[in-house]
């Protein structure tokens, strides 16, 4: 399969094959095609163009914007107006050039001389807005992207109904796995459903360079790791846990009869075809905080996490999951607005919220009347959590590890205990084969001791640590799913607000994210 470099460079190269002859046409050496920079000064003075184009022609990725245009008044200077010469001119470069500088049918005009040529407003409307789509997909792809904050998991730092921009050439922007999809949608087409992209176009993973790498304590966007396969439809629950839940199921039907694998039969029997796989780049957009990093060892004791054995500083505003027991007279609506806290949940006794140590102790040394005690809620060790495998691993939300995250070319010794916290990366992420028999691995059918990894892995958590979907459930995030870094917050609504009484958070607009 192709890599998107090597797409890049056929398409580059025949671009400026075709340049050579278009320069001799226009009476421009040849040779100059081959002098970067100076190329696109001559290129510029063929389409009669200013010079403070390479203003554009200098910024990253809006680069790609400019040359297009510059295709397209190449193709002008060659009385080509209809729409589809100008597109050929653009989504077929590396063919259509040469053939306006090679063919003897094809003359150069300068743009001085060339007969004035009118639009119809009919095609004013399509180019105006092709040229905005492309920008827009251009900038949206490669530069930044605006996303909303769509749960709490991150609250303390970042709010429900937060509108923020992500900055995708912070660690460099990524190639599309599947560039065949309808502009501006996700996976999903907007209003009547079903996919808005096909897999008929299938890109490897690449990453331009960008301004720097994730780094701990960076607010990381990525695509869910455990969103490759979904079960759509209101009732449907995350797939992953579907799956555990059946497979108990089939043990439990089944008895001595049961084999692996029949929990998955019996999932598909209820779901069938509303269970589908999803390619990387159209999977759920989450967002969470970079913690470690690849080649960290990474260790949660008593909720304080330590990175190679050092205790790392809490992230400001991190909260927990508290139970605040009441005696049923308390009317605590002031004390929620008072504090902020917008997380909450109810049981036989009182509540459950989530909010800052800080604040918790102050709802305690109030003593309002009514309460009679606020307390962490405590997080037990369970099959939900990473790596599902309670008979080796007895982890929790607030102790975990010791665990090593991966690092891009680190060889690590497989024995039949550690595969539970490696086998996805290894398999999924990776691509490989991994079996464990008679006390033996098995990597690819061959008896292997040792995995070599190919990419780097991060491990990201929410702010909100007892309320946050994160890597303490479903492990690892691959390099390849990262999409970008959070920088800026433009605008924050409170969606349990009307627009009269406060919907918009004056105080939480334009602020940068921690």
């Amino acid at each position: 399969m192709l890599s998107a470099t090597i797409v890049l460079l056929i398409y580059a190269a025949g671009i400026l094959a075709g340049l050579w002859f278009v320069f001799k046409k226009a009476g421009k050496p040849s040779w100059a095609v081959l002098i970067p920079v100076y190329n696109l000064y001559v290129w510029l003075r063929i389409i009669k163009k200013p010079v403070w184009w390479f203003v554009f022609l200098a910024i990253p990725f809006i680069s790609v914007f400019m040359v297009m245009l510059m295709l397209v008044e190449t193709a002008k200077t060659f009385r080509k107006y209809r729409m589809w010469e100008q597109g050929a001119a653009v989504l077929l470069a590396f063919a259509y050039i040469p053939y306006l500088g090679l063919s003897t049918k094809e003359a150069y005009t300068h743009p001085d001389k060339l007969p004035p040529f009118k639009k119809s407003k009919a095609r004013e409307w399509a180019d105006a807005i092709i040229f905005a789509v492309v920008a827009a997909l251009i900038i949206r792809t490669f530069l930044i992207e605006a996303y909303t904050i769509p749960t709490s998991s991150m609250e303390g730092s970042l709010l429900v109904g937060d509108f923020l921009f992500v900055s995708k050439y912070a660690y460099g922007p990524k190639a599309p796995n599947t560039p065949l999809t309808v502009p501006f949608t996700h996976h999903t087409m907007p209003v009547i459903g079903g996919k808005s992209y096909s897999e008929a176009i299938k890109l490897p993973y690449h990453r331009f360079r960008g301004l720097g790498k994730v780094k701990r304590g960076d607010a990381v966007v990525f695509n869910y790791p455990s969103g490759d396969t979904v079960i759509l439809g209101e009732d449907a629950t995350n797939y992953y846990i579907a799956l555990m839940d059946a497979e108990i199921m089939a043990k439990a039907r089944f008895g001595s009869e049961y084999q692996p694998g029949m929990g998955r039969q019996l999932l598909y029997q209820q779901f069938g075809d509303r269970i589908i796989a999803r390619p990387v780049d159209k999977r759920e957009n989450y967002i969470k905080r970079c913690v470690a990093i690849a080649g960290d060892t990474l260790e949660i004791k008593n909720r304080e996490i330590y990175i190679n054995g050092v205790k790392t500083a809490t992230p400001q505003g991190v909260q927990y999951s508290y139970m605040i027991t009441v005696d049923g007279s308390a009317y605590l609506d002031q004390l929620w607005e008072k504090y902020n806290i917008t997380d909450i949940g109810q049981f036989m006794h009182g509540y459950i919220v989530h909010t800052t140590p800080a604040i918790a102790e102050k709802i305690r040394s109030s003593r309002i009347p009514g309460i009679s005690s606020i307390d962490m809620y405590p997080q037990q060790p369970g099959n939900a959590i990473f790596p599902q495998d309670t008979l080796n691993f007895h982890w929790s939300l607030d102790n975990f590890g010791p665990l090593y995250i991966p690092k891009a070319g680190d060889r690590i010794e497989l024995t039949p205990q550690n595969l539970s916290l490696y086998r996805r990366a290894i398999v999924v992420y990776e691509g490989n084969k991994l079996e464990s028999r008679d006390g033996k691995v098995y990597l690819n059918d061959q008896p292997a001791t040792h995995y070599t990894f190919k990419m780097n892995y991060y491990w990201m958590m929410g702010d909100n640590r007892h309320n946050s979907l994160d890597s303490r459930y479903w492990g690892f995030v691959p390099e390849d799913h990262v999409v970008g870094k959070a920088v800026f917050v433009w605008a924050s609504l409170d969606k349990n607000k009307g627009w009269l009484n406060g919907k918009i958070r004056w105080d939480k607009l334009f602020r940068k994210v921690r």
